[in-house]
């Protein structure tokens, strides 16, 4: 009996002692000492980095407390970094003392993702950085940045100025959900090329790729004020002060067109380092081209199957354009209607609902469901709902963390396809830097999961109980957060 209550006492000090690092994303490994020796916390503790190539992930760390102190290993700077990022976790509670250990992580996913839109609403650099900081405590390395919409062209190009001095503002802005009423107040702003290399350069800093989005052929009516003649009637026009999908898109007749588009993914491409250039290709309705006689003339030219394949034509130009630059084309899943390139990668949203699987297609993907991963939804039921106007749609936090990117249904190969996940946030309704916070904190722990930990080893609850770390870390960055999972 003696000998039982004895191994009890050690197996329960051993789950205590583990428990300080208990962080998110959830460690594959955490090998106690087997002595139970523990070492002293305070400011003279040392910690070092070393680079140790035997580590196989590139983005995989370890984490050793022992006599010496704290070790963080990486094979490169990047897991280095992300074993900071754990160390920081770990921390957080101002510890007296750790047990010696060996911690050991490396990530799921290569593509582990965030998307921010500023064309709805426009935030400024300090807010972009926060971001990108968000991101990196929670182990992400891509910031997908939407640029370009109808609402506001947000960032400067040289060789089409009126983008930004006429597409960046709009003259009013939709109160409500579409209801007909405006503000009659003007609002907008963009980022200089030296505002964009300064955020550029921060997130690379955090071992951050910034991917950015120039939405084509839809979802510029910005860019089509600013210069009339690229669209199908040739206006007039206005930056349009509502929501959702306007039938005024691109004319993919007219050749001013292709050398506009040229023009602007070649200064994109000098501005963003990124392998992968997103060209959108979502929610661009085919109403003007019907009654357009350019487009319906380059149809009958390229020897076009039908109307969408003329998009089609336009994504291929700038996927033609982005290899002569060593770049990758992504776009939203509707481009694989388009008969597009299997080198092209592909961001599936529409949750299958008639939609291809691009892994299935032979596309490489990034999964964003919109039903679980669109973060501009509500994290609290319907009946739940304050007076802040949001979309819609409804995402807990146990629904992000519960989402399983790549299904048992896929072969060996296709699930090969499955290159990352990301979650997306949309800025009809999100005006604020606070707000933004809220809507993706804690979320963006749960993804961090989703990413990085593989789904046999997943457990709600035990995320839960992990997650105070991260809660205490937001409130010391001032950071706003939902707190509704953890009402009683």
């Amino acid at each position: 009996m003696k000998k039982l209550l004895t191994t009890f006492a050690m197996l329960l000090a051993c789950l205590t002692t583990q428990a300080q690092y208990d962080i998110i994303p959830q460690p594959q490994s955490i090998t106690l000492d087997a002595k139970g020796r523990t070492l002293a916390i305070d400011e003279a503790t040392p910690v070092n980095d070393k680079l140790n190539p035997k580590i196989e992930n590139a983005e995989g760390w370890r984490i050793t407390v022992d006599k010496l102190g704290i070790t963080i290993e990486g094979s490169t700077e990047a897991g280095i970094f992300y074993g900071r990022q754990a160390l920081r976790q770990i921390m957080a509670g101002q510890p007296k003392e750790l047990p010696w250990a060996v911690i050991e992580a490396s990530p799921r996913f290569a593509y582990r993702g965030m998307h921010l839109d500023i064309c709805r609403h426009f935030f400024g650099k300090d807010v972009v950085k926060s971001y990108i900081d968000m991101m990196a405590l929670h182990g992400m390395n891509t910031l997908h940045w939407h640029l370009s919409d109808d609402q506001g062209w947000r960032i400067e190009i040289k060789k089409w100025p009126r983008l930004t001095q006429v597409g960046a503002w709009r003259d009013r802005t939709v109160i409500g959900r579409n209801m007909g009423l405006y503000d009659h107040t003007m609002y907008g702003g963009f980022y200089t090329q030296k505002d964009i290399r300064e955020i550029v350069d921060y997130a690379a800093a955090r071992h951050i790729t910034i991917i950015p989005e120039i939405d084509m052929p839809g979802h510029m009516v910005a860019a089509v004020t600013a210069y009339p003649e690229l669209g199908c009637t040739g206006g007039p026009y206005e930056v349009w002060p509502d929501w959702g999908v306007s039938e005024d898109i691109l004319c993919g007749g007219n050749p001013k067109v292709y050398q506009f588009l040229e023009d602007v993914f070649t200064e994109v491409m000098e501005l963003f380092p990124s392998r992968i250039i997103h060209v959108g290709g979502d929610e661009a309705p085919k109403i003007r081209w019907k009654n357009c006689p350019k487009c319906q003339q380059k149809i009958r030219e390229e020897h076009l199957e039908d109307i969408e394949h003329l998009q089609g034509f336009i994504v291929r130009k700038m996927e033609k354009l982005f290899s002569s630059h060593g770049r990758v084309l992504m776009g939203w899943d509707e481009i694989m209607d388009c008969n597009v390139p299997k080198t092209s990668i592909i961001m599936n949203w529409r949750d299958f609902k008639g939609v291809a699987d691009p892994a299935v297609e032979g596309f490489d993907c990034v999964r964003t469901p919109n039903s679980t991963l669109y973060f501009d939804f509500y994290q609290i039921p319907q009946n739940e709902w304050t007076n802040t106007l949001l979309i819609g749609g409804y995402s807990p936090l146990e629904k992000v963390y519960a989402y399983e990117p790549v299904p048992d249904s896929l072969t060996a190969e296709q699930k090969a396809h499955v290159i990352g996940v990301q979650a997306n946030l949309w800025t009809e309704y999100i005006g604020s830097s606070d707000l933004i916070e809220y809507q993706v904190l804690p979320r963006m722990a749960a993804l961090a999961e989703v990413q990085w930990v593989a789904p046999e080893r997943k457990n709600y609850e035990s995320f839960l109980k992990r997650l105070p770390r991260l809660l205490g870390i937001y409130d010391s960055e001032g950071w706003h957060y939902c707190k509704y999972a953890f009402r009683k």
